[in-house]
């Protein structure tokens, strides 16, 4: 009998094989459903976060990463790894999160009955980022204080600022992984992110001076 001949594995052409959440797309492609599965435990909370910093309403936030999952999935085979999956995921939320106000205009349906800040409320990746960031209000306030405090500097930022620093600071994403998402240029990130640490500084100055006067 002839020597079998191995198939050759597919070639890397655009750079992203490598990525763990790229190889579970393309198997979701190939029809796995658990594979799919997991990409939706991964990214759920993580895109209804983002969702609700953008638009101030956990419903519609619940509603806009169940139509992102929605659309990948009956899109999935036509998948291509052009990206990094989070990188790509983060392109369709941004692109629905820009629909979804310029379709209720700047109408703010906030609830913050149930949430202070996002479905979740402020996660501690979240103000280690504003800690690290050198914008961290003074410890003293209590937690419920800093989760209003947090979230009234985000609302004080413009779409593209917010969206920036939720990728950057949230998601640690690089600022040429942003500009991918965004559909921007990375000078053009880095100058969103700059004008944003600016805004958020000036929102959060007093509550700073607040603390020092205190000690």
């Amino acid at each position: 009998m002839p020597p079998q001949i191995k198939p050759e594995p597919p070639v890397d052409e655009s750079g992203y094989l490598h990525d763990p959440e790229v190889q579970l797309m393309l198997r979701a492609k190939q029809g796995d459903d658990g594979a799919f599965t997991q990409l939706v435990k991964a990214y759920q909370d993580r895109l209804t976060n983002i969702f609700f910093h953008m638009l101030q309403s956990q419903e519609a936030a619940e509603d806009l990463a169940q139509d992102v999952f929605m659309r990948i999935y009956r899109a999935r085979h036509g998948y291509l790894p052009t990206a990094r999956f989070s990188t790509w995921i983060f392109r369709i939320a941004n692109n629905l999160a820009s629909n979804s106000r310029r379709a209720k205009g700047r109408r703010k349906e906030v609830n913050l009955a149930g949430s202070e800040s996002g479905p979740l409320g402020v996660r501690p990746t979240e103000l280690l980022a504003l800690e690290k960031s050198g914008l961290m209000p003074n410890r003293q306030l209590d937690r419920r204080e800093l989760q209003a405090i947090v979230q009234h500097a985000m609302e004080q930022l413009n779409e593209r600022q917010r969206m920036a620093v939720l990728l950057h600071k949230y998601e640690d994403m690089s600022y040429e992984d942003i500009a991918d998402a965004m559909e921007l240029t990375s000078t053009a990130v880095k100058s969103l992110l700059s004008r944003a640490r600016d805004n958020l500084r000036t929102v959060l100055e007093p509550y700073m001076q607040m603390g020092k006067e205190a000690k």
